[in-house]
């Protein structure tokens, strides 16, 4: 074989990828469904993101290093010690959409079979748990109905609480692929701010914050009212929907009314009434912006509701449509990775299912009572009901809401075992036990991405120091514990025909999640799996073999997985207000990903091409609110809530609404002084679901006053001058660090901090000591190089840290003055600017070069700079400089690569 075929390990779109074994080059798999080939500019950048310098390579016990036989021993020992004195309630996991499936289903058995403890749940938690939730109350299982095919098929894409374009830029772009060859298809866009995928959509609703309850009830009751009804549907197929139309018709019937109270006007929100209305084929793509609320479940189910009275639900581009954060969200859901949920997308409280899961894996200490969600779980550690916690592939620290409590808790927890591939997070800095556990591009098994497709995730690299497979590392510990009977596994294959096995075990369509058919798969049929959707239930298992399909859709029948094959329609809770703010905290803070960062950035961090679009944490506002609180571009400020601070650099957004703010949820105290969002949110939670609300966080901001800001570059982490706020990222040998701060910073304090490894100083400081310009050097040439001045020093970047790595400065172009101020000799050389394209390393000053040059399309562009086409998800920017800079009169475009 020339390559090797795995999957991508960011979003929920589950990329399919090739490692070419004569190249070592990671590319787009052009045979996986999902994508055909086509990356995101962090898939494109993975290969840069695979070396074993951030690695955690051997196990620790309370901070010495230990062989895997001492450390394994010491988790059962003191797993077991714990229950024996405090019972099973006293233990937890806490688990990741990281995991593969075989991970998953190995610590979710583990648990919950053997030790008789329900704590385990996951990060899924905080991003899709709600949908699962209304998907079961709704459809009586956690069913996705419909597929990406769907999207390119729909009259009618409504995204909502989805920044698609950023966070699931492959699918988007099939989207705008399928956009450009039938026009007459409408994209509405459903989002507080005006983001990147709110730009190239036919109609933004730019509503006021959390406030898609209403709009979505509004809708509800426009349907009714104007009769755009599949009644024949609701009869046969509904409980409860005409009473539930009713209430809709009482509370939100007035659209002037609902308009209002989502900020908008009557006539925007009757385009897109009328529009659903009318669009028989019609998706609804709905995501983090309704998951992540305080009444999601409620949103989410009003979102079905809308599908199910117009029988759209299940059929070739009608479907509402959950898409999935992180790459195996969906699997961990397979497998029973939520505290409320038994493997096989059953239920821990049905004693059906806690027979069936039991004798099938002959235990008979399953509880019978739903463990506590992630926010639960956390408190419950920090009152010492939870004595034991393992968190595997996961970050919590800097993910969990009130970041703060989170980090006393594990502080005071007794016993804290971390699994994790990387050496330094802001968990795993608070664990008593370290485990190193394999990371992507060593790992074996499956993942399952939005659309239900399971695929392959294989082994292209050998595995680091002493890491092991995650559910190698829990069976190990079963073992120790006396189960080793039951976890006697020899490779994933083994995991992965026992989990197919209980899927459809006393099945015969029951249970939605059925993967019967690939249970009997050999290794070698299991090495050699391709893309495939379930269910594929036993029954199809001479299909599955010979044709390799899957379900592409499901439900269209009108058969859900209740009672009496009916969808339940139970009454939401409409909240009467949704101002979360007051005096002290008057801003409402959103929060969510960037394009080219991903969770907590221990991978994206090592990629100098994705540190270069957004470099350092901020805080979005609009500029109106930033002139009224005098705080200019670039400053840093504090952003203040009930529970914690951030400081951040500010950035203007016409954008965002007044009275908004956005926050990325990347930077952590591995990378700046005081940035995790999760300091900032509150433990409020949807009361079904138990998701925290992250999107409308009641905050405040202030100028933070300082007298200079620096940069750092340095061949090594180097102590700090005291400061009030730094952020660092590497960029290839070197790390760059930003400062600013109030404390005198001479350049005898930079002798002191950083004389050890320079030998030798160039420097230039004026008379005041404002302005300071340092270069040191050592036996291998450049060590650091710092600035510092009022205002923030302004360099050439990428020439600068060329200019650096070369080993005789003196004998290069640039003179010493050059290297001083960080600029090239030649001032007539045209600074590269800002990073626009990360795909392909493109620099605002080629796209501008291209545009004046007579490039005049996003297309044009491309050709000429390459910019725009891998991903796409830069052409909005390209779009906002075309719209700016009219391009140059010429008679032909000349290439400008």
């Amino acid at each position: 074989m020339n390559s090797i075929r795995t999957t991508c390990p960011y979003c929920g779109v589950g990329c399919g990828l090739q490692m070419d074994s004569k190249s070592s080059e990671l590319l787009g798999d052009t045979q996986h469904p999902a994508n055909g080939g086509r990356l995101c500019v962090k898939g494109s950048a993975l290969a840069e993101t695979l070396g074993s310098q951030s690695r955690l390579l051997q196990p620790r016990v309370d901070g010495l290093l230990a062989s895997w036989d001492h450390a394994t021993s010491e988790v059962a020992k003191r797993l077991e010690k714990t229950l024996k004195r405090y019972g099973p309630e006293s233990v937890a996991f806490y688990v990741s959409g990281q995991l593969l499936t075989e991970d998953y289903y190995v610590a979710n058995k583990l648990i919950k079979g053997f030790l008789g403890s329900a704590n385990i749940d996951t990060n899924s938690r905080l991003c899709m748990s709600t949908a699962v939730a209304a998907h079961k109350r709704v459809f009586g299982s956690d069913t996705v109905p419909g597929c990406y095919e769907d999207l390119e098929l729909a009259d009618l894409v409504v995204l909502t609480g989805s920044n698609m374009a950023w966070t699931h830029p492959v699918v988007f772009q099939r989207l705008m692929a399928a956009k450009q060859q039938r026009p007459e298809m409408t994209i509405v866009v459903i989002d507080p701010r005006r983001t990147v995928t709110a730009e190239q959509a036919d109609l933004h609703l730019q509503i006021a914050p959390g406030s898609d309850v209403w709009l979505f009830d509004g809708l509800l009751a426009y349907l009714g009212t104007h009769d755009a009804l599949d009644r024949q549907y609701i009869d046969q197929h509904t409980n409860g929907m005409d009473d539930m139309i009713a209430a809709s018709q009482a509370r939100s019937g007035n659209l002037g009314e609902i308009a209002g109270r989502c900020g908008l006007t009557a006539e925007e929100l009757a385009a897109f009434y009328q529009k659903f209305a009318q669009t028989q084929s019609t998706v609804t793509v709905f995501s983090q912006g309704i998951n992540q609320s305080a009444h999601g479940v409620d949103q989410a189910s009003l979102i079905l509701y809308c599908h199910l009275v117009t029988g759209r639900v299940g059929k070739p581009g009608s479907s509402p449509f959950s898409i999935t954060g992180q790459p195996n969200a969906m699997g961990g859901r397979e497998v029973g990775g939520l505290a409320n949920m038994l493997a096989a997308h059953m239920d821990i409280d049905n004693t059906e299912h806690r027979a069936l899961v039991g004798e099938f894996w002959r235990s008979d200490k399953l509880p019978e009572k739903p463990g506590l969600k992630a926010v639960d779980m956390f408190r419950a550690v920090a009152d010492g009901k939870i004595k034991f916690i393992w968190i595997m592939a996961t970050n919590p620290v800097v993910s969990l809401p009130e970041s703060d409590t989170i980090i006393r808790a594990l502080a005071g927890c007794d016993h804290v075992v971390v699994s994790d591939c990387v050496a330094d997070t802001d968990t795993l800095r608070l664990a008593h036990i370290q485990l190193p556990a394999a990371a992507w591009g060593e790992k074996n098994g499956t993942v399952t991405n939005s659309e239900r497709c399971i695929s392959r995730q294989r082994a292209f690299l050998p595995l680091s120091g002493q890491a092991l497979p995650d559910w190698q590392i829990i069976s190990r510990v079963a073992e120790k514990l006396g189960y080793g009977h039951a976890f006697d596994y020899h490779c994933a294959a083994d995991i992965f025909r026992e989990h197919a096995a209980l899927s459809g075990h006393q099945n015969n369509g029951s249970r939605d999640f059925d993967i019967g058919a690939l249970a009997t798969l050999s290794n070698a049929e299991y090495d050699q799996l391709t893309p495939i959707q379930w269910p594929v239930p036993a029954h199809q298992a001479s299909v599955f073999l010979t044709q390799l399909q899957g379900t592409s859709r499901m439900l269209a029948d009108g058969r859900f997985f209740t009672r009496d094959g009916r969808a339940n329609v139970v009454p939401v809770n409409i909240p009467a207000t949704l101002d979360v703010t007051d005096v002290d905290f008057p801003f409402v803070l959103n929060t969510g990903r960037i394009r080219d960062q991903w969770h907590t950035m221990t991978r994206t961090g090592l990629s100098s091409r994705l540190q270069r679009h957004i470099s350092e944490p901020f805080v979005e506002l609009n500029p109106e609110d930033m002139a009224e609180l005098n705080i200019t571009d670039g400053a840093i400020v504090r952003v203040s809530s009930a529970q914690g601070n951030c400081v951040v650099r500010a950035r203007p957004q016409p954008g965002q609404k007044a009275g908004s703010a956005f926050m990325p949820i990347h930077w952590n105290d591995c990378f700046a002084s005081q940035a995790r969002v999760g300091a900032l949110a509150p433990s409020r939670v949807d009361p079904f679901s138990g998701q925290p609300a992250f999107k409308q966080i009641p905050v405040m901001l202030q100028a933070v006053e300082v007298d200079w800001y620096a940069l750092l570059i340095t061949r090594t982490e180097q102590p700090l001058p005291e400061n009030k706020y730094w952020s660092r990222r590497q960029m290839g040998d070197w790390q760059v660090v930003t400062l600013a701060g109030t404390e005198p910073v001479s350049m005898n304090t930079c002798r002191t901090l950083w004389g050890e490894h320079v030998t030798a100083w160039t420097e230039v400081e004026d008379d005041d000591g404002e302005h300071l310009r340092l270069l040191g050097t050592g036996e291998n040439g450049a060590q650091l190089w710092f600035a510092k001045a009022p205002q923030p020093p302004q360099i050439d970047e990428s020439w600068l840290l060329d200019a650096l790595l070369a080993e005789d400065a003196a004998a290069t172009s640039m003179s010493m003055p050059a290297l001083l101020l960080g600029i090239p000799a030649d001032q007539s050389a045209q600074q590269a600017g800002p990073l626009v394209c990360s795909c392909h390393n493109v620099y605002q000053s080629t796209v501008m070069a291209a545009i004046d040059a007579g490039c005049d399309e996003v297309e044009k562009v491309g050709s000429c700079c390459r910019a725009g086409t891998n991903c796409g998800s830069c052409i909005p920017e390209i779009k906002r400089l075309l719209a700016e800079n009219q391009p140059a009169e010429a008679e032909e475009a000349v290439c400008c690569h």
